[in-house]
C-alpha cells in the first residue's frame, strides 16, 4: 500500500479551485499535490502560488513528471478522452470531470485500456459519496416507502451571462445534456442499476449558440416497471432535486447534487401515517470522493464496477441525444 499518492491537476477549472484541490489539501496523509498544468503560463502560476505547488505550462509537461500516480482532469468535455488516454499510456490512474466523453465508442475504448492496465478510471460524480444519499438508499432498501415505482430528478439553472462559457461551445463538448443532464442520469442509475432503456427524450436546441440548452428524458429499468423522469437545463429556474415515489410513500430532498461542505440537507419522507423531515449532518462529498479514490488505487484490484458505470453513463447520454435527433 502506498501511503501518500502523488496527484497532478490538468487545467485550472473552477471546480478544481473551489472543491477538488481544497479536498486534496485537506488529506495530507493521503495525497501530495505535485503540480498544476495550464496552457496559460500565468494561470498555472497563479494556481500554483495559491495552492503552494509547482506550475507547468502545457499539459504534456505535467504528464512527463515520473513521480505522478494519478491525474485529475477538469478540462472541457471534448478534451477528456484525449488526455485520459495519454494519462493511461503513462500508467497513471485518472479522476475526470463529468462527462467523461462525448461518444459512447470513445468511452468504451478508454475504459478497456484502463481495464487491461488495471488502472483506476473514475468519473467525478461526488454526490455519490454524500451522507444524504447513503441515508436515502437505506430508506429505499428498508422499504420505508414500499416498492419504488418512480424516480424524478431535475438539475438546472439560469443562463450564464458569459456567452463564451465553455458550456455554450459545441466544439468543446458543450450543451446541457452532457453537463447538467449528466447528474439526473447518474442518480437514475443509482436506483435502477445499469439496466436502463431510454424510452423517450427531448432536447431544446439554441441555433444561435449551436448547443442544446435544456431537455429531459423518460427512462425505464429493463425487466421491471420502475421508471425515471429527468429534466435539466441552462435556461431554467434553479432546481437540484430528487423525488422517489413508492407504493407506500415518497422521499424528497433538495441540493442532492450540489451540497457544499457546510450545507445541512433535509430529507422529507411522507407516508399515509406521517410526514417526517430528517436533518442530515453537513458532509464534504468532495473529500469523501477523494478518500474513495485513494482506497480504490491502493486495493490494487480491478475496479470493474467503475468501468461499467462509466460505460453505461455514456450509453444512456448518447441514447438520449440520438432519440432527440440532435
Amino acid at each position: 500500500m502506498k501511503n501518500i499518492i502523488n496527484i497532478g491537476v490538468l487545467g485550472c477549472a473552477n471546480i478544481a479551485k473551489r472543491s477538488i484541490i481544497p479536498a486534496i489539501l485537506d488529506l495530507p496523509e493521503k495525497y501530495n499535490l505535485k503540480g498544476i498544468a495550464s496552457r496559460s503560463k500565468a494561470s498555472a502560476e497563479d494556481f500554483a502560488i495559491q495552492f503552494k505547488t509547482e506550475s507547468y505550462t502545457g499539459y504534456d509537461t505535467l504528464l512527463a513528471n515520473d513521480e505522478l500516480d494519478v491525474l485529475y482532469i477538469p478540462l472541457p468535455n471534448s478534451m477528456h478522452v484525449e488526455w485520459i488516454e495519454k494519462a493511461l499510456d503513462r500508467n497513471l490512474h485518472v479522476l475526470v470531470e463529468k462527462s467523461m466523453g462525448c461518444s459512447y465508442v470513445d468511452v468504451c475504448r478508454i475504459n478497456n485500456i484502463a481495464l487491461k492496465k488495471n488502472l483506476v478510471l473514475v468519473e467525478n460524480f461526488q454526490f455519490r459519496f454524500h451522507k444524504q444519499l447513503s441515508i436515502i438508499k437505506k430508506m429505499v432498501t428498508d422499504e420505508k416507502i414500499g416498492e419504488l415505482r418512480c424516480i424524478r430528478s431535475s438539475f438546472g439553472f439560469p443562463p450564464f451571462n458569459d456567452k463564451n462559457n465553455i458550456r455554450y461551445q459545441k466544439a468543446l463538448g458543450g450543451g446541457a445534456l452532457y453537463d447538467a443532464g449528466a447528474y439526473p442520469v447518474k442518480i437514475a442509475q443509482v436506483f435502477m442499476d445499469n439496466d436502463i432503456v431510454v424510452k423517450a427524450s427531448s432536447l431544446y436546441f439554441d441555433y444561435d449558440l449551436n448547443v442544446d440548452i435544456w431537455g429531459g428524458a423518460y427512462l425505464q429499468q429493463k425487466g421491471s416497471n420502475l421508471f425515471a423522469e429527468i429534466a435539466f437545463g441552462f435556461d431554467n429556474y434553479y432546481q437540484c432535486s430528487l423525488e422517489l415515489w413508492g407504493s407506500k410513500g415518497k422521499i424528497t430532498t433538495n441540493r442532492i447534487f450540489t451540497a457544499t461542505p457546510s450545507f445541512i440537507p433535509e430529507i422529507t419522507i411522507e407516508t399515509e401515517e406521517k410526514k417526517e423531515v430528517i436533518t442530515v449532518d453537513a458532509d464534504n462529498h468532495f473529500q469523501n470522493m477523494m478518500v474513495y479514490l485513494y482506497n480504490l488505487i491502493n486495493t490494487h484490484s480491478i475496479p470493474h464496477d467503475e468501468y461499467e458505470q462509466n460505460i453505461q453513463q455514456a450509453r444512456i447520454l448518447e441514447a438520449i441525444r440520438n432519440q432527440a435527433n440532435v
